[in-house]
């Protein structure tokens, strides 16, 4: 299958800076020669000038434009032309050319406003260059300015954009020095400054230190701070917060994101019940966020009686409403209920964006139905909506773990070739494709050329790849893959050494298998639940009972409580051994902890009990099992008749059987 490489589409091209020349002949005239208006150039007027440079789209020939009016003497910029410009390049992101002129208006003696700066400070903030705006600022002077609360606002913000927590307290503390008192704009921004550094107790401070300055905090200073103690875990403490004010909307949004992340349903709805009682009355926010919480922890039925309530208090559901249900939805695998409400979306007049088609798709893709989810694609394309790169990892992601190597082929060269550099995620999913499909060759081959690519393989990537390996008995290929990962910069975390333990013990190599398990210890990887039930089931499978049962004690002590996969593990070890009794003991110690022997535990208990002591003694866990709603399997069915054969011949096997098949009859009815 051939994948098309993506270096050459993927390659940054650096964008040219617009060449900016004040004060020279012009290449071309951008003035129509018979528009009446410029045939004298004495009566070119400034709210021409602005109209022309307002109406050009054309960043280029609206710089063409403003060098010619320059450079004709007919017309002498203005700060408001230079605004305008101004405010056009930096738009575009061509920051040089703004600095230009900034240093023309200097050399002019055209003073540089306090909207022009704050133009300046906004395009660098788009830009994501904060530090270049900081710069810019401690020229302030030079361009004939000062310093306002307004500009540090704007300023302080852009710092805060990108985290720059470092650099935020000297320029606040430089606006004290200029003897500007901070607003509560500037508060505010401090606020959530503080809060996102983590500083609880500087944020607090700030609070009293607002109140001393006569400046009350208002709804956007308290949700800031309720937020950040939501997020922090200080529910309870934001909750009494919330007592010693009036609250508005958006802090008790706030706060009921917080009960919902901490999964407290109740207390959510008695929040929401407070608040028609304080009549705060709900915005669609507030029902978004309990819906998209229910949804997350598979409460549908509730979520779409939340839905139901926002219809009937008025409160229109938004995008993000009919995609957590969507969502939410889908991954309880009900489409038809997930398309039911996307077809309420449309009526509703809400086009579905990026995020609502992706989750539609993942929802298809989890259900193996890849044509319905390339319809959906198709669908997305002909609306408009350019798919990402989380479309396309959802995609291959869907076709790999169908083992489809064509379908993750096609989109992933679909992806190369509308110009979308694949990531890792999409990298691991084709290395997932390529290993279910044994091409491990090119599967390595990829890992290769993701380095190549700047975009290195992580962990989640090597484990895809030994787990590939180790699935089809390439253990050793899988050994030297792993010791080769930190040559990539990737450290083996517990699903690493859980893959290679599988692979190590279903191929019966407990000596390496020991080493591992050492290697983890000394590297301080903690043991998880599938680690343990892994050793189990291979020492077990070795007939190594006792060093199986010191793990299962080790495990208990540790605060792991046995699942249903290490209680059966457990009875299959003893029937095989014949410790039948011991067997008997477990299934009913995994009944009192709350799990229900299944078809494995039985099959494995009845087939013990039979070689042990009787079919007689078994056929009492036979009928056991056929009361609690099991069917035996047909491996189940094909010992209890070769056990038969062996011991009673062929027609006592058969009435025994027909016994068998009509108490199991006689149990249905």
């Amino acid at each position: 299958m051939y994948l098309k490489e993506g270096c050459s589409l993927l390659l940054k091209v650096h964008k040219p800076s617009i060449p900016f020349v004040l004060n020279t002949n012009p290449i071309f005239n951008p003035i129509p020669q018979n528009d009446e208006n410029y045939k004298n150039p004495m009566i070119v007027e400034e709210f021409e000038v602005l109209k022309r440079l307002k109406n050009q789209n054309d960043i280029g020939l609206a710089l063409e434009y403003f060098k010619f009016i320059a450079n004709s003497k007919s017309f002498k910029h203005t700060p408001l032309t230079y605004h305008m410009m101004i405010e056009k390049l930096g738009h575009k992101g061509e920051m040089d050319a703004v600095q230009y002129l900034l240093q023309q208006m200097k050399l002019e003696g055209v003073s540089v406003s306090e909207d022009i700066l704050i133009s300046v400070i906004n395009s660098y903030r788009q830009a994501e260059a904060a530090e270049q705006a900081l710069k810019t600022f401690y020229r302030i002077r030079e361009f004939g300015c000062k310093p306002t609360v307004r500009i540090y606002n704007y300023l302080l913000d852009s710092l805060l954009s990108e985290n720059k927590f470092l650099m935020i307290n000297p320029v606040y503390g430089n606006m004290k020095k200029d003897g500007l008192e901070p607003n509560v704009y500037t508060y505010n921004m401090l606020l959530k400054a503080l809060c996102k550094n983590n500083s609880l107790d500087g944020a607090r401070k700030l609070l009293v230190e607002m109140s001393n300055k006569g400046c009350e905090p208002d709804k956007v200073s308290y949700t800031t701070i309720i937020s950040f103690l939501c997020k922090q875990g200080k529910v309870k403490e934001a909750t009494d917060l919330v007592l010693k004010f009036i609250p508005t909307v958006s802090v008790y949004n706030a706060l009921i994101n917080g009960y919902c992340k901490e999964g407290k349903v109740r207390e959510t709805f008695k929040l929401l019940d407070e608040m028609v009682e304080k009549r705060v009355y709900p915005n669609v926010i507030t029902y978004t966020t309990i819906l998209n919480s229910l949804t997350d922890s598979g409460n549908i039925e509730l979520s779409l009686a939340i839905l139901a309530k926002m219809f009937v208090k008025g409160r229109s559901p938004n995008i993000h409403t009919f995609t957590s249900l969507i969502k939410g939805l889908s991954l309880k695998g009900r489409l038809l209920e997930a398309l039911d409400v996307w077809d309420r979306m449309i009526k509703e007049g809400i086009s579905p964006n990026e995020v609502t088609y992706n989750t539609l798709i993942h929802g298809f893709c989890l259900v193996g139905k890849m044509d319905k989810a390339l319809s959906v694609l198709n669908q997305m394309e002909r609306n408009s909506c350019n798919p990402n790169i989380r479309t396309y990892s959802i995609l291959i992601d869907g076709f790999a773990k169908s083992g489809n190597l064509a379908g993750a082929s096609e989109i992933w060269n679909k992806m190369i070739s509308l110009g979308c550099r694949p990531n890792v995620v999409v990298y691991t999913c084709m290395v997932n494709v390529l290993c279910r499909n044994i091409m491990f060759n090119q599967a390595y081959g990829l890992i290769q050329s993701m380095v190549t690519q700047n975009c290195p393989p992580n962990t989640v990537t090597f484990n895809t790849f030994i787990k590939g390996l180790c699935d089809h008995g390439r253990v050793a290929w899988a050994l030297e893959l792993f010791d080769e990962m930190e040559r990539f910069g990737c450290m083996p975390n517990v699903t690493t050494y859980n893959e290679l333990l599988n692979g190590l013990y279903k191929f019966k190599n407990v000596k390496l298998a020991f080493k591992l398990v050492q290697d983890m210890e000394e590297r301080g990887v903690e043991f998880n639940l599938v680690t343990y039930n892994t050793i189990i089931h291979g020492m077990s499978s070795a007939g190594m009972l006792e060093e199986t049962l010191k793990l299962v004690g080790k495990m208990t002590v540790r605060g792991l409580k046995l699942d249903a996969w290490t209680f059966n593990i457990l009875i299959n070890a003893y029937s095989k051994l014949g410790k039948v009794e011991f067997a008997v003991q477990v299934l009913e110690s995994m009944r009192k902890v709350g799990w229900h022997p299944d078809i494995f535990a039985y099959t494995s208990l009845i087939c013990g009990v039979s070689e042990r002591i009787g079919l007689e003694a078994a056929s009492i866990h036979l009928s056991r099992m056929i009361d609690e709603g099991i069917s035996p399997g047909i491996s189940l069915w094909n010992f209890l008749v070769r056990y038969l054969l062996s011991k009673i011949g062929y027609g006592g096997a058969v009435d025994c059987m027909n016994d068998i098949f009509a108490s199991k009859s006689d149990s249905k009815t």
